[in-house]
């Protein structure tokens, strides 16, 4: 049987809370300078003097099975690329099999090791998705214009136009200054930078703490507070999609569909539990009702109150203000039970969360629900120091049948009523080895919490909060549109 120790969680659930409301970095505009530019005296002496086996590939893969696929394909690509090219191929690694530590997606924590093996003869690590489309030889180009003796972290810049929650409200006096990289892009890391940040990690280990958004949070720790470089915008990584004309002048793009791997999943086969309470019946069950709500077959509204009018089913479990731990274990047992219609996958969202349900029915297309399956926006808590991963529920959390029946069967439980559940479920995920697997198209915050050009080239399954907006105009900007196969969301501006 697994269990969680009380006073841990309690600590766990008390920090959960504390980092939404504590403004933790701020910094005046004025003391962040404009983003780093490459000057002519940053070129090497000699553009021929990289070699493509100097630049280490890493691919940002997951241990899902679909993903490991998605993985394999990207590597395959650039080794026929390099064939192509006649070049000795460059190491292509793939994230999920390096370690075992559940942390590496946090990527410092696997910084000693790419120091250690490739900190003496290489000159690049670059940092890929499995939907980044890379053209190898007009990459290398770019790589070899830059000075790799020097520290570099290269990307595509992304700024926050308002200061947000997801990244605990940083520069909120000018949340434009600091800029950080789009990973669909890729992003790449010269080895003398990845040798002092190996460095530091060594003598101040990293802090156990929240992974929100970990681009953004990778970004903070390689400037330090102006200590360290900024992120220099590289105008050749690029997220349009691949297919577009513009990319022509690209070295990188985008996968330019979202993931269809056959004959979309059937509603029928998706059994949802919204999980809301009394105070909010008159309020956010309507916006259900009116927007995603009509695209569902099975769907039970799970309360602290029997509301015949919705209707609503009481589990016995009281409301709680904080976590819904109690909550979310008796939806999983009532899962598994005759009460409800047998189907593969389970999905649990909160009363103020917007999603696609063709768009999350085409996604699942792509996943075997024989396996334990656990989907959705992946957060991390302590990664630093083993610690372990989640999907934050507010984006809404996928299950597969099989994985249920493992979290069930493992006798883990909540150590109270009020422990924030995707949290504990984590825990019990880690315990299990069982993968949590992460998908960007769900959103724990709202539209205006992200930046512009991050959500320009997706097509979102959801959204989360109803605070200053209006739901349903939002569901009808962002979620309406069924046709996943349509493309992403027009940029406010062209990208080159």
């Amino acid at each position: 049987m697994l269990s969680i120790n009380s006073q841990k969680g309690y600590s766990v659930a008390r920090c959960f809370l504390l980092w939404s409301l504590v403004p933790l970095i701020t910094a005046k505009g004025n003391d962040v300078e404009s983003p780093t530019k490459i000057r002519d005296a940053d070129k090497p002496p000699s553009e021929s003097q990289l070699d493509l086996r100097e630049v280490v590939f890493v691919i940002q893969s997951q241990r899902n099975s679909f993903h490991v696929r998605q993985a394999e394909k990207l590597r395959q690509d650039l080794l026929l690329q390099t064939q192509a090219l006649q070049e000795s191929p460059p190491v292509i690694l793939l994230l999920h099999t390096l370690s075992d530590n559940e942390g590496d997606w946090n990527i410092l924590p696997l910084l000693p090791y790419l120091s250690s093996q490739f900190g003496k003869n290489s000159s690049w690590i670059m940092f890929l998705e499995e939907d980044t489309r890379v053209k190898l030889q007009k990459l290398h180009e770019v790589l070899k214009k830059i000075d790799h003796r020097k520290e570099w972290f290269l990307g595509k810049p992304l700024h926050d136009e308002e200061s947000t929650i997801i990244h605990h409200y940083a520069f909120s006096e000018n949340p434009a200054a600091f800029e950080y990289p789009d990973f669909s892009a890729g992003w790449a890391l010269s080895i003398p930078l990845v040798n002092r940040l190996t460095s530091k990690i060594e003598e101040e280990p990293l802090k156990s703490d929240f992974t929100i958004d970990l681009k953004h949070e990778v970004a903070l720790y390689i400037w330090e507070d102006g200590k360290g470089p900024r992120l220099t915008g590289v105008p050749e990584l690029c997220t349009v999609p691949e297919h577009n004309p513009r990319t022509q002048y690209c070295a990188t793009t985008v996968s330019s569909h979202s993931p269809v791997c056959g004959q979309p999943v059937k509603s029928d086969n998706i059994f949802i539990a919204v999980k809301t309470c009394k105070k909010f019946h008159s309020d956010r069950v309507p916006v259900v009702k009116k927007t995603w709500g009509k695209q569902a077959s099975l769907l039970e509204y799970y309360s602290d109150y029997a509301d015949p009018s919705i209707p609503s089913i009481n589990l016995g479990v009281p409301n709680t203000e904080r976590g819904h731990c109690g909550k979310t274990f008796a939806i999983l047992r009532r899962f598994l039970s005759s009460h409800v219609p047998n189907t593969d996958w389970l999905l649990i969202v909160d009363d103020d969360t917007l999603i696609s349900l063709p768009r999350l029915q085409a996604l699942l297309s792509c996943y075997d629900s024989s396996e334990p399956v656990c989907l959705g926006e992946r957060y991390g808590y302590g990664l630093g120091q083993g610690g372990y991963s989640y999907i934050t529920g507010g984006g809404g959390m996928v299950f597969s049948r099989e994985a249920v029946v493992q979290l069930l069967a493992s006798g883990c439980k909540c150590y109270s009523n009020d422990a924030p559940d995707d949290m504990v479920l984590g825990m019990c995920l880690n315990a299990l080895r069982v993968p949590v697997t992460h998908s960007p198209l769900f959103h724990q915050a709202r539209p205006e919490d992200y930046a512009k050009e991050f959500l320009a080239h997706q097509i979102p399954i959801s959204f989360h909060k109803h605070w200053n907006i209006d739901p349903i105009a939002v569901f009808n900007k962002w979620l309406k549109n069924d046709k996943h196969t349509e493309g992403p969301q027009k940029s406010t501006k062209d990208e080159l």
